[in-house]
């Protein structure tokens, strides 16, 4: 299988400090990967810098995504060419529905006119899927929304908006369990029949109960100590990361 994204020797700073040290990191079409770690490891960098987050510099290295390098691409070059970004705390956006964000969501990374019927069907069945009610639709974009409220309305953007790779940043993060449950069947969803990469960076492993997992990473001190399948995922459920930490 092809490679869709290559991360090669990626070193990147925050303000003149280093964050990552040298990323290596290859994830083919349909595939999943887990990005695991303790607090402060450079998880969510890294997630931030393949979006093309411009407050993380990139000093070494290269982002090849698809074929072409991303260093140079904006982020809405780079949401366009098929990645997508879920924050750990989704922004509200007052004076927006979620209805008007999706359509225009939609318009400007296919860059065609949305065909509207093709996007109610769509839009309805990822909708249950999530346990999402229409009324949300009339919503400004996750203003007053819960935290899984929130994460709900991330999981229906990629659903929605079909990208090559998704990149899924602590989504479990403050859910309860239901919620978790609910994110997860997204995410199932996605995996199964968008035939969509995916990165999932995590602390936790909740969300992962339902997927298939290809490779798993883990990543201390802003460099990948450890790579596997999905069994280091349950190594680090039993052992935690001590026995990385001093690496």
């Amino acid at each position: 299988m092809a490679d869709l994204l290559k991360v090669k020797d990626l070193h990147v700073s925050v303000e003149d400090t280093e964050i990552l040290k040298g990323i290596n990191m290859e994830i083919g079409a349909g595939e999943t990967h887990v990005l695991l770690g303790p607090n402060g490891a450079g998880k969510s960098t890294l997630g931030f810098t393949l979006m093309g987050n411009p407050a993380y510099k990139v000093t070494k290295g290269d982002i090849i995504f698809d074929g072409e390098s991303l260093l140079k691409k904006r982020v809405d070059e780079r949401a366009r060419a098929g990645l997508f970004l879920s924050f750990q705390s989704p922004y509200e956006v007052p004076g927006i529905s979620l209805d008007s964000f999706l359509r225009n969501a939609i318009r400007q990374s296919t860059g065609k006119p949305l065909k509207y019927h093709q996007y109610k069907t769509d839009l309805k069945e990822a909708m249950e899927i999530l346990h999402m009610d229409e009324s949300y639709l009339e919503r400004d974009l996750n203003v007053g929304f819960s935290g899984g409220e929130k994460k709900k309305t991330e999981i229906l953007q990629m659903l929605m908006l079909r990208p090559k790779l998704a990149i899924l940043d602590e989504t479990d993060s403050g859910l309860d369990v239901d919620a978790v449950r609910t994110v997860s069947e997204g995410v199932e969803a996605y995996q199964k029949n968008r035939d969509g990469a995916l990165l999932i960076i995590t602390h936790s492993t909740r969300i992962l109960d339902s997927l298939t997992v290809d490779r798993t990473h883990i990543i201390v001190k802003g460099a990948i100590v450890k790579t596997g399948d999905a069994s280091l995922v349950d190594e680090v459920n039993e052992n935690g990361f001590a026995k990385y930490i001093g690496k």
